[in-house]
């Protein structure tokens, strides 16, 4: 199982938010590109990167900072946040970054993604953000109205290589996940699936593990304490 420390840029700092909220955040770091360093310092080989700005009004407002991350090297990139077109998946690729997460626009346009995902194949990660069942979009502000079960079914046999699935309810409350849930996605869905939202101790890292996750996303209890790095990996 792969371990995705989460570095979450908004207004060009690391934050992290409270279940998605933008007026709940919190700031650890003005340097997101030092936290990224610092993480790989670490023993980390993989980063999840947010841009919450992006993610909210559809622009890559971070995408410089991003690009400096992809170009550390040592560690492999995923990025999400505002990329609604193939152009900017294109552009991110082009930038250093390994893959690229579609959210909202997976929610909105199943056809257009899927176009994505047989052009780019393993570089394309599909993201869904659930509360109370339905996938949520435009940084969590908006519903979409879609079944986020029945969403990631049809991704994975449409021929994704991951999802990324986030519970927001639990996301930066550190209130532990439903391991049930990664269970019946890793057992049922034919691609990987990366588990996001609530983790917050080495008992939710077994249990994913246990449950067949491909892989964790962890970014509050990482900037709390409640989690050491290094203990994660060795679990």
């Amino acid at each position: 199982m792969l371990i995705f420390p989460a570095i979450d840029i908004k207004n060009r700092a690391v934050v992290r938010l409270t279940q998605g909220r933008f007026e709940d955040k919190t700031v650890y770091s003005e340097d997101p590109v030092g936290v990224a360093r610092a993480f790989r310092e670490q023993g980390a080989r993989c980063l999840h990167v947010v841009d919450l700005d992006g993610a909210k009004d559809g622009r890559l407002a971070n995408f410089d900072i991003i690009g400096q991350i992809a170009g550390i090297g040592g560690l492999y990139v995923q990025v999400g946040g505002g990329v609604r077109d193939g152009e900017r998946v294109a552009a991110y690729l082009a930038a250093g970054v390994d893959r690229v997460i579609l959210g909202t626009l997976a929610a909105e346009n199943f056809d257009y993604t899927c176009e994505l995902i047989r052009k780019y194949r393993g570089a394309i990660a599909v993201g869904i953000d659930a509360v109370n069942g339905s996938a949520a979009t435009r940084g969590w502000l908006a519903d979409s109205g879609a079944d986020a079960a029945e969403l990631c079914r049809k991704y994975s046999e449409a021929g994704v290589s991951a999802i990324i699935y986030t519970d927001i309810s639990k996301d930066g409350t550190l209130s532990g996940i439903d391991a049930e849930t990664y269970r019946r996605l890793a057992e049922t869905l034919a691609c990987d699936v990366i588990a996001s939202g609530g983790i917050a101790g080495l008992d939710d890292i077994a249990a994913l593990k246990r449950a067949g996750a491909a892989g964790a996303i962890l970014g509050k209890s990482l900037y709390s304490g409640a989690l050491n790095l290094k203990d994660v990996l060795a679990v």
